[in-house]
């Protein structure tokens, strides 16, 4: 079957919410085998809403909405698909109840407003909502299906979960499923070309690349007559995929943290780890101290700002700082070795750039980024050149520092 998903709320066309509501049902809609067609916002406009639920009807077997469903007189969801399918509103006693406990509990009168709440037609299906004052409904006629939820996201994804999921489970084509396998290192089309032949060959699983602000990840999706053999079909192809990716291939799904990652790598290898900033200014420390129980590896950390900084905490020599700026493979170099010596870590991470808006030359410019870390002994610098402004460089600059780590500790050297 095929669905659309309607977000009504001026709000929302005026960009004073984000619709996150579309993006939960559509990942909810595919995993039970429901293709979502379209997204539609519309605002608070009855003669709008009818003609995007008329076309959308048209297209598709069913819709879902959101937003709409509130007390004041621009709340028209419900009116208007009443409207539509030419329904009529009458009291719906357990709402009603409900209602008035709701209020009790408050200690409030219920409003005349918060009344049109509780009206409904008696062939909907009423859905309870634990969550606030508005109930949901699905409606069903002609062989065509309208689903209206409530538009807070707290509200409304407790009613799909427990009410309307269920009720759409039978009209799905199976159960997909997707894994998630995430990259490091490579853009996304020179990871996604590292991985043609998989992409191009996929029909059931297939396999698709996104870029993300922080990695480059690939959604593999299948679908069976159950979870059990949409994951089966799945397995063998991200297996594949991990090992065409290698070392840059640094973790499985939704919503893994790359902090996540080197915390159980330090901690299940026993290591300890130290940091130096200058230009992340404590960033990469703080993506650390994220990882619940790294106070088992995280010695210390340090923002070295200024020249004296460097000097003072980690002993990089005044003639360094003068022969090649603060912003060199020296410096960086000076300031991993004596990070190392100062807290006796097995791994020291620092950084020393040019984050910018201001500060560039033709020899240094802004984006330029040294990267310099110490791993038992040994000591790498890495030069690196970031496009964005000051907040995205120093966003990268803490990334590629953080998975320089990773790697590291993976080949247990310094590459």
């Amino acid at each position: 079957m095929k669905a659309e998903i309607i977000a009504v709320g001026t709000e929302i066309l005026l960009g004073d919410i984000v619709n996150t509501n579309a993006q939960f049902l559509s990942k909810e809609l595919a995993s039970i085998g429901i293709g979502v067609y379209r997204q539609e916002v519309v605002g608070d406009n009855q003669a709008r809403l009818i003609e995007a639920i008329d076309e959308a009807l048209k297209r598709s077997d069913i819709v879902i909405t959101t937003g709409g469903l509130g007390p004041t007189g621009d709340d028209l969801t419900k009116e208007t698909v009443c409207k539509y399918f030419e329904m009529e509103l009458e009291l719906h006693k357990e709402s009603y109840e409900t209602l008035l406990s709701i209020f009790k509990r408050a200690g409030k009168e219920v409003t005349e407003s918060n009344l049109k709440q509780v009206y409904f037609p008696r062939n909907a299906k009423v859905l309870a909502n634990p969550n606030g004052t508005a109930p949901g409904a699905i409606f069903e006629k002609n062989n065509k299906i309208i689903v209206i939820l409530p538009g807070p996201p707290k509200e409304m994804k407790p009613m799909y979960l427990n009410h309307v999921k269920k009720f759409l489970i039978p009209m799905g084509n199976g159960i997909i499923k997707s894994e998630v396998v995430r990259v490091l290192g490579l853009g996304e089309s020179f990871a996604a070309e590292k991985l043609k032949d998989i992409i191009d060959s996929g029909v059931n699983p297939t396999v698709a690349p996104y870029a993300k602000e922080e990695d480059v990840i690939f959604r593999i999706t299948a679908s069976g007559k159950d979870g059990n053999e949409a994951l089966d079909l799945i397995k063998p192809v991200k297996e594949a995929i991990k090992e065409k990716l290698g070392i840059d291939c640094y973790a499985e799904g939704e919503n893994t943290k790359l902090e996540e990652v080197i915390g159980d790598l330090l901690i299940n290898k026993g290591l300890t780890i130290s940091t130096a900033e200058s230009c992340t200014g404590g960033m990469i420390a703080s993506r650390l101290i994220n990882y619940p129980g790294i106070s088992q590896a995280f010695l210390e950390g340090a923002v070295t700002y200024s020249n004296e900084a460097k000097v003072r905490t980690l002993g990089v020599s005044q003639d360094t700082l003068k022969r090649y700026g603060a912003v060199s493979e020296e410096t960086a170099k000076e300031m991993a070795l004596g990070l190392s010596k100062r807290t006796g870590s097995d791994i020291s991470i620092v950084t020393t750039g040019i984050a910018g808006p201001g500060g560039g030359t033709e020899e240094k410019p802004v984006g330029l980024v040294y990267i310099g870390v110490y791993y038992k002994g040994q000591i790498r610098v890495y030069r690196q050149v970031f496009n964005g402004n000051r907040e995205e460089v120093r966003n990268k600059a803490t990334i590629t520092a953080l998975d320089k780590v990773r790697r590291t500790i993976l080949q247990d050297n310094i590459v």
